[in-house]
């Protein structure tokens, strides 16, 4: 007995201990009692069910977030997109205005260039025709104020004592009475009669000018108006430089007319009348830039009543009338094809055609020594 006491003391202490073991899973032929399962259970998954539930909740929260985020980005969205629209009308709108009212300005400046070009024609023209008449008047006035003297003259010479034979042509002998029958009058009286006969004459008609279209001018011209340009490489400026241009601007002086030339192209060129006062010894232009008695650009004694200046150079150079009358015309050429360049020409491309082809000839008669007298 005390052996076997002895054993089973052996084998309960070298065996675990009962009390002191916890499975992990409890098996199926297990039993546990009621109150300990429960508690220990309650004890695991009370932790585990509450951080699901936060995370559940954190999750809904975060896709309510992110739900309401994107609602109102597309609502921020929608209205850039309606403020942008809207801006893109009034731009648009604004574009429009402003182009309208540049072409509006366009068309008002080339009317008003059009316009003030015609208005120096027809100034230019009203003015010679002004001083046509009045050298005529002052002719008739001249002649009228001769007749009037020699009739005085006869009257004064008359007497009673020793009548005038002219004015009485009775008192002539018979053969020379004879001989001037028909032609008693006095020289003056019938000068008189002619002038006022010739005065009386219906003047003849004028010849209108006939004009004809060349058709290789017609056709560079054509070109060139497509893409109008300055430069003297298309052939309808290539042929005006060499048979207008060039001639008209060739002086004595070779150097001058080189600078001459090149102000004009350039638009620099400045033309001036000449200050009716004397210059004083101190400030006499050198015989380089000609004076009031010579010409700078043809080198010969002429009255110069103009001058100019080459750019901003402040040297004047004393010009003689027909030099003006040359370097006028290229001026009137350049400005013009000028206005056409700028657009500033509204007209049919005949018109503006024949308009050249006047400033051409006005060029071409500036070169022989045609100029009008007012210069």
């Amino acid at each position: 007995m005390l052996r076997g006491q002895v054993s089973f003391e052996e084998e309960s202490q070298n065996s675990p201990s009962v009390g002191h073991w916890k499975p992990l899973m409890p098996s199926k032929g297990d039993k546990e009692e009621p109150g300990s399962g429960s508690q220990d259970a309650g004890g695991v998954h009370e932790p585990q069910s509450t951080e699901q539930l936060n995370v559940s909740r954190l999750r809904s929260s975060s896709v309510e977030i992110r739900e309401k985020g994107s609602e109102f980005l597309r609502d921020e969205l929608h209205k850039a997109q309606k403020e942008l629209k809207l801006k893109d009308k009034e731009c648009e709108r604004l574009s429009k205005v402003r182009e309208q009212l540049e072409q509006e300005l366009e068309e008002l400046t080339a009317s008003l260039f059009e316009e003030a070009h015609k208005m120096v024609r027809e100034a230019n023209t009203k003015q010679a025709a002004a001083e046509k008449q009045l050298r005529e008047a002052r002719g008739k006035i001249d002649m009228l104020q001769a007749e009037v003297t020699a009739l005085k003259t006869l009257v004064i010479t008359s007497t009673p004592s020793s009548p005038n034979r002219e004015l009485h042509p009775q008192l002539q002998t018979p053969s020379r009475a004879g001989f001037r029958k028909g032609h008693g009058r006095n020289k003056s009286t019938s000068s008189a009669m002619v002038s006022a006969a010739s005065h009386n004459v219906a003047p003849e008609p004028v010849s209108r000018e006939c004009k004809e279209v060349d058709s290789i001018l017609f056709a560079e011209f054509q070109a060139w108006k497509e893409s109008p340009t300055l430069e003297k490489s298309c052939s309808f400026l290539d042929r005006i430089y060499r048979e207008d241009v060039g001639p008209c601007l060739d002086f004595t002086k070779q150097e001058l007319s080189e600078l001459v030339r090149v102000a004009v192209e350039q638009n620099t060129l400045t033309i001036e009348p000449v200050a009716s006062q004397t210059v004083p010894v101190g400030k006499v232009a050198t015989e380089e830039c000609g004076g009031p008695k010579k010409c700078a650009l043809s080198g010969l004694p002429r009255t110069c009543k103009h001058r100019i200046m080459l750019g901003d150079s402040g040297s004047y150079y004393y010009i003689s009338p027909s030099c003006r009358a040359r370097i006028t015309a290229v001026c009137n050429f350049f400005t013009y094809i000028r206005y056409i360049q700028q657009g500033l020409v509204r007209q049919d491309v005949e018109p503006m055609y024949w308009e050249v082809m006047r400033l051409r000839r006005e060029m071409s008669l500036a070169k022989l020594g045609f100029y009008p007298s007012e210069m």
